[in-house]
């Protein structure tokens, strides 16, 4: 804590400013670190974050370490708020803001654009994300191989996709894959690599992933805002009546759960293991346990049946937690109005069944 008690109770005094009440880098509750060089109030994760950016941020903790009166005055100058409205000054609206929720490499970056890098500090700031194009090589997961191999990427906002060529000197890419139907998510512990990133895309309506990933921490998600840039520029020729945010709540997304279920029922045209859960006012809706009189091969005791205008669907998980984890998954799903995209894949499930 502070020095003398005067400075120890404006420090106190600082810390409970509303203001302060959530680290200012990813929103975690009750920070208990601060930066006595940017004057913002952070949370043990990012401390660390901050702790390998010496040059930039000196981090103490408000419970353990002693402030002396200009660190305390400094802290009471600035704080969150003011800290912020310098660093964060221009967030283009499509960036990515991770949470105390996300992976070190979106954390880290984050952290190290607003200060290091100060990408947010000045309106109309070019970057390397906001080009409208960006090219490179990405290391990319071979489907059969499981081997990860150099590839060259090309996003193209004119065009409209995202490219892979098989050799740096191709002249033809192996996948082109046009923008509105691309979801990207990080993640390390499936890929294998702290800059892991999952690309998702739709191909006949069937989903379809490239795991890729690159050395360099920036590198990777500059990708990552850049696709979100190129979908955000996109969507606003696409539909030009819907706002910015309304837009930007259909960029890239998180999955919102994934793991392991049990299914069984008739083979049909979902064998491959896609099932689509649409609204609760297009008729669907999901429900814990199986119907009376289920007959089945389940080994997993905890039921949850999705109901489709169609038919029904049947999944057993392992246990209980999981059941209610995948009910509150689906729900969400369910309690969201369906985009025109999202209406055809409806269709084209159908037209298929």
């Amino acid at each position: 804590m502070a020095g003398g008690d005067k400075s120890t109770k404006t420090l106190r005094e600082v810390w409970r400013r509303a203001e302060n009440s959530l680290c200012a880098d990813c929103g975690k509750p009750d920070p208990d670190w601060a930066s006595s060089t940017l004057g913002v109030f952070i949370c043990l994760s990012c401390s660390g974050i901050h702790r390998n950016i010496p040059s930039i941020s000196k981090v103490k903790s408000l419970k353990m370490d002693h402030w002396d009166d200009a660190q305390v005055q400094f802290l009471a100058k600035h704080g969150n708020a003011v800290t912020k409205s310098m660093y964060e000054a221009h967030i283009p609206i499509y960036y990515y803001q991770p949470t105390y929720n996300d992976c070190q490499v979106l954390r880290e970056q984050w952290i190290r654009a607003k200060y290091e890098r100060k990408e947010f500090t000045e309106l109309g700031k070019q970057l390397l994300y906001t080009d409208g194009v960006k090219e490179g090589i990405l290391w990319k997961r071979g489907r059969d191989s499981g081997q990860f191999q150099p590839r060259k990427f090309l996003l193209s906002e004119r065009e409209g996709c995202l490219k892979y060529f098989t050799k740096q000197d191709a002249k033809e890419p192996k996948i082109n894959v046009k923008i509105d139907v691309i979801n990207a998510t990080f993640q390390p512990e499936k890929i294998g690599n702290p800059n892991g990133l999952q690309i998702t895309y739709l191909k006949d309506n069937k989903t379809r992933n490239i795991f890729v990933y690159h050395k360099s921490g920036k590198e990777v998600v500059d990708w990552f805002n850049a696709i979100r840039s190129v979908q955000f520029h996109y969507l606003k020729v696409a539909f030009p009546i819907a706002s910015d945010n309304e837009i930007k709540s259909r960029l890239t997304r998180n999955f919102l759960k994934e793991g392991y279920m049990e299914k069984t029922g008739p083979k049909d045209a979902f064998a491959k293991g896609e099932v689509f859960v649409g609204s609760r006012e297009n008729g669907y809706s999901v429900q814990k346990g199986l119907p009376s009189g289920t007959q089945g091969n389940f080994s997993w005791p905890y039921g949850i049946t999705i109901v489709t205008p169609d038919r029904e669907y049947l999944f057993t998980c392992e246990t209980e937690a999981d059941q209610l984890d995948w009910i509150t998954a689906f729900t969400g799903i369910i309690n969201q109005a369906m985009t025109p995209q999202e209406y055809a894949i409806e269709a084209y499930f159908k037209f298929k069944s």
